[in-house]
């Protein structure tokens, strides 16, 4: 028997752990559970050794001390404030209007509102659920495919997963000890891209399937002028301004930057342009309170409306992003900012107040305790995990895959995606990832474009039966009777578990796309990421005998005086640590 567990100690960890997952066992818990029951037993076999869990506390101490983890409060915190201070409404009624007029128009406005959402509140929930009492009835109001409408709202809710600042790529950072800032830059292109593609799609469907998102109604468009214009020509002689402001500040990005930055190399793409798109907003919030104040009259109702409505969190987006990016803070101290940034809009909107402060508090502190006890449960289980060489296991299972880097990425992305079927994003995150991390280096993967595909994966857990969070979340808020619209005053039938579930299915294979273009060119994430010093050895190795010889390291046959004579004064003797910085910093 104590020759089996010795034997089979690995896949026996495995089954423990799953029992306690099945029984129904918190996940942390059943985590520290398994690492610590089965440490003893190895204790008792005489696997390990009786010491082996005297590291344990400093390893969950240096958890507790961990900087980078502090973001997830902070943007936690700066989403909730902005969801329930009503920005969310704002945001899908005036996006609504502008894109309205088109087939389309409303499938178009909860993509972009989604993918604001996901940049702001960073929680799917909060994502899925305002959208879904908002948009859904309108949506069914005016005639959408129950399908088309429900897909687009789970799907974009999920774009919270993918775009910075998300919570899930703050997590990935942590466990693949990458950077949160280099896992944010690699991100920007996928995500964008992919709210792109949902874009892609909808237009598809408005050209093969028009009845299937109809426009609105001209009697359903609120913010007309008295003389009966739309008001989207004013609307877009603003947009053009500020676009033309933001590309000569493009054009002029690193000579303004440099100087202030001390950089002296070529600035990076994304960081170009989330500043350029940021002067361009700030451009358009001063020109229309500029016109507000002195009452001109030369903007629309609804160029009003949309830049009081849309620049305000679009600042708030791309000044965190932008500071982090530049460098000139972390994302701890970027998700501060943009935490006080949304206590001073929900204070401009005059919609602060201690309740919304309070239940915008205990949710973040919620989430965080939550996502702190996963982790040190996954650190217990990992623990004994390590000891007993289960990462040289996990190695030996990916040995005979055929394909190299190409192989492994396809089976772990199969992988995740069957497991998201079942278990929660972050259970994925802590239990797998530490897992194959090591694996994913030893082949030679870059591990910031590994977390980004992991990522990208991960979404498709909201969206897949039995267990999607993102369906419950939409079915939830969704009619399950029957009912009269207040507005046309009609019967609306109710909607069904299985439409919801369907108008997933087209988002997924979208999302399975995105990952596999992601696979095929790495360029899409690792393109944005900054340059890596490489240190040339040979030079160092020079620098070294050089140094050496010039030390006069060693008495010589011709000079016995005294040592003393021929030591280097101290402010002048070359420090090896020094000479091979030197030699880092000339082989960037």
């Amino acid at each position: 028997m104590v020759e089996f567990i010795t034997n089979n100690f690995v896949p026996l960890m495995f089954v423990g752990l799953l029992v306690f997952l099945l029984s129904g066992f918190p996940v942390a818990f059943g985590l520290a559970a398994t690492g610590l029951f089965f440490g003893f037993i190895g204790m008792e076999v005489g696997l390990f050794a009786d010491t082996l869990f005297q590291a344990l506390p400093l390893r969950v101490f240096g958890i507790m001390q961990n900087d980078t983890l502090l973001a997830i409060p902070f943007f936690t915190l700066m989403g909730i404030i902005l969801e329930r201070s009503g920005m969310a409404e704002d945001l899908l009624e005036t996006v609504g209007q502008v894109f309205g007029p088109v087939r389309g128009g409303l499938a178009v406005a909860v993509v972009l509102v989604g993918a604001l959402l996901a940049a702001t509140t960073g929680v799917v929930a909060a994502a899925v659920i305002s959208m879904g009492l908002i948009s859904l009835p309108i949506m069914l109001r005016y005639g959408y495919n129950r399908s088309i409408a429900t897909g687009t709202i789970t799907a974009s809710g999920t774009l919270a997963q993918a775009l910075p600042p998300s919570l899930v790529l703050i997590v990935l950072a942590d466990q693949l000890g990458r950077s949160v800032g280099d896992m944010y830059a690699g991100a920007l292109i996928p995500g964008l891209l992919l709210v792109g593609l949902y874009l892609v799609f909808i237009a598809a469907v408005a050209l093969l399937r028009p009845s299937w998102v109809p426009s609105l109604p001209p009697e359903a468009r609120i913010y007309n002028e008295p003389n009966g214009d739309s008001g989207h020509r004013s609307l877009m002689v603003l947009l053009l301004i500020a676009g033309v402001v933001g590309y000569v500040w493009a054009l002029n990005h690193e000579a303004i930057i440099n100087p202030l930055t001390g950089r002296e190399g070529a600035a990076p793409g994304d960081e170009v342009v989330i500043l350029s798109v940021a002067v361009a907003s700030f451009t358009a919030l001063v020109l229309a309170m500029v016109n507000r104040v002195t009452r001109l009259g030369l903007l629309s109702r609804l160029a009003e409306r949309v830049t009081f409505v849309l620049i305000p969190p679009l600042i708030l987006i791309f000044l965190v992003l932008g500071t982090i990016f530049l460098g000139i803070a972390t994302p701890t101290e970027g998700g501060a900012m943009g935490a006080v940034g949304a206590l001073v809009m929900a204070a401009a909107r005059k919609r602060l107040n201690s309740s919304l402060l309070t239940q915008a508090m205990e949710s973040a502190t919620k989430l965080t305790i939550f996502v702190m006890f996963i982790l040190i449960g996954s650190t217990v289980f990992s623990f004994t995990f390590n000891a007993a060489d289960g990462h040289i296991w996990v190695e030996h299972l990916f040995d005979k895959l055929p394909g190299g880097q190409i192989g492994f990425l396809i089976f772990v992305n199969l992988l995740v995606f069957v497991l998201g079927f079942f278990i929660d994003f972050f259970e994925i995150a802590f239990i797998v990832i530490p897992l194959l991390a090591p694996v994913a280096e030893k082949m030679g993967i870059d591990l910031v474009w590994f977390g980004i595909i992991i990522a990208m994966n991960l979404q498709t857990s909201f969206l897949t039966p039995p267990f999607g969070f993102a369906l419950f979340y939409l079915r939830s808020v969704a009619a399950r009777e029957d009912y009269t619209d207040r507005v046309t005053r009609q019967r609306i039938p109710a909607v069904t578990t299985t439409q919801i579930y369907k108008g997933s299915i087209a988002f997924i294979v979208l999302q399975v796309i995105m990952v596999s273009a992601i696979i095929a060119f790495p360029g899409l994430v690792t393109g944005n990421l900054g340059d890596k010093a490489e240190v040339d050895e040979s030079a160092v190795m020079d620098m070294l005998e050089q140094t050496r010889s010039d030390d006069s390291w060693g008495s010589s046959d011709e000079d016995e005086a005294d040592p003393a004579d021929d030591a280097p004064a101290e402010d002048e003797a070359v420090d090896p640590i020094k000479a091979i910085e030197e030699a880092a910093r000339q082989g960037q």
